[in-house]
């Protein structure tokens, strides 16, 4: 039988853009950076993999059989060629995994988003989508998974996994993970869901992605792009996890939408156990204490919200805001600015530092648009935007834009809205 070519790989001139993706890809470390920034490749190194070629979005790479070369195999493009270790200990890292978030039997609402999403990503990569269900009597949940699109459902049901605890849960997951192998695992950005995030992440050796707002699939070399601000909200990022595995994002609630629930879908139960014992763990949970807060209203779950920045002055113009709410039917919002300002509390800010709401009308008063605002409101089903300045950056994502000043646009809303919800009676 004939024997194949064995290829080396070559820079063409003028062709390299300086991305830096074809170093980290090769598994021989054979390619490195001059001080031009230029690769250079170790022809000794190489063993013809083709990973470099693959991850060049500008075909700067090419493959050439070096002369007097007639033997070696060339590289077979296989799933096993995926896998990612180190030394003799590989695996080969399948499916989309989303964990569960849960308290007292009830599920985050950020959980099924998740699903919704990996959902997309599991049929890109043409894997499963599996949740992770942690917890003692939430067997139920697996059936609202299996309902939100899940095709399997990891369950771990134990007491000593009732209350949420960092070492209990964190342990817990890792085992599954290590166990099964899951080359992506989301995760739902809530307080509880960051703690947990980081200390599998670590744990795991492998990269985490906070609060991303965007994912999507790089399918030629089945990764993971994770999208999110950068540099204080002034650029979008897109980050890539390479040599590690599993792939983690963490993603805010509201980021992504729900996917309609399925009643009567079923999923495949995975079973499992772990040896935690309550007698062992280093922290207890005697009490669970809800917050109080000064108003009882979830920005999130509203459909109609005016809110305002600091166009607003003062908080005295936030009860115009208010007005024009309470006639729409909504709440009051507002930005950072209005927040640090101390004209609206933290528990209605929206934005990247405060929460991401996807209400049927926004109304944005006074609001440039900064980067980090944008991210929190810009999926909102219809969004009405007034400024003053006709290149602020709100009116990007506007569906309408009114350019004037609020002082006088929005008491003019409010005097029409009165007019509709109390018409003059016609006397005859």
């Amino acid at each position: 039988m004939e024997k194949k070519k064995r290829f080396k790989v070559r820079l063409l001139p003028g062709k390299c853009i300086g991305c830096g993706r074809c170093e980290p890809a090769c598994p021989v470390d054979a390619i490195r950076y001059d001080e031009k920034g230029e690769p250079i490749i170790d022809l000794e190194k190489c063993i013809g993999c083709l990973k470099c070629v693959k991850v060049c979005p500008a075909a700067a790479i090419d493959k050439f059989l070096p002369e007097g070369d007639t033997g070696g195999a060339e590289p077979e493009e296989t799933a096993e060629s995926e896998a990612i270790g180190e030394g003799e200990v590989k695996r080969l890292w399948r499916g989309v995994w989303v964990y569960v978030e849960q308290m007292d039997g009830k599920a985050e609402p950020v959980s099924w988003q998740l699903l919704g999403k990996g959902k997309e990503l599991a049929q890109d990569l043409g894997v499963e989508l599996a949740a992770l269900v942690l917890g003692n009597n939430v067997e139920h949940l697996v059936d609202e998974a299996a309902g939100y699109g899940a095709d399997k459902v990891y369950l771990i049901d134990t007491p000593v996994l009732k209350d949420y605890r960092a070492e209990t849960h964190m342990r817990s997951c890792v085992y599954l993970v290590e166990k099964y192998s899951p080359e992506i695992l989301l995760i739902g950005a809530t307080g509880l869901g960051r703690d947990l995030a980081g200390g599998v992440a670590t744990h795991l050796e492998t990269g985490l992605t906070a609060d991303c707002t965007g994912l999507a699939i790089d399918k030629e070399n089945r990764l993971l792009e994770q999208t999110r601000p950068a540099f204080g909200g002034n650029i979008m990022a897109t980050i890539l996890c390479e040599k590690a595995r599993p792939q983690m994002a963490s993603v805010r609630p509201n980021v992504m939408l729900t996917p309609p629930f399925v009643p009567g879908r079923k999923a495949t139960l995975v079973r499992e156990s772990i040896s935690i014992e309550e007698k062992d763990t280093l922290t207890k949970v005697l009490e669970i204490v809800p917050i109080q807060c000064e108003t009882s209203v979830d920005i999130t779950a509203v459909g109609v919200i005016v809110s305002g920045g600091r166009g607003l002055v003062s908080a005295e113009n936030f009860r115009m805001l208010q007005e024009l709410a309470d006639l729409l039917g909504g709440v009051v919002a507002g930005s950072r600015s209005a927040v640090d300002a101390g004209w609206i509390t933290h528990q209605k800010q929206v934005g990247q530092t405060g929460k991401t709401v996807r209400p049927k009308l926004y109304v944005a008063c006074g609001i440039s648009g900064a980067i980090q605002h944008l991210v929190g409101m810009q999926d909102a089903e219809y969004i009405i935007a007034i400024n003053k300045d006709k290149h602020a950056p709100i009116f990007d994502v506007a569906h309408l834009g009114i350019v004037g000043d609020v002082f006088e646009i929005v008491p003019a809303m409010i005097e029409e809205l009165r007019k509709v919800k109390n018409p003059p009676v016609c006397e005859t």
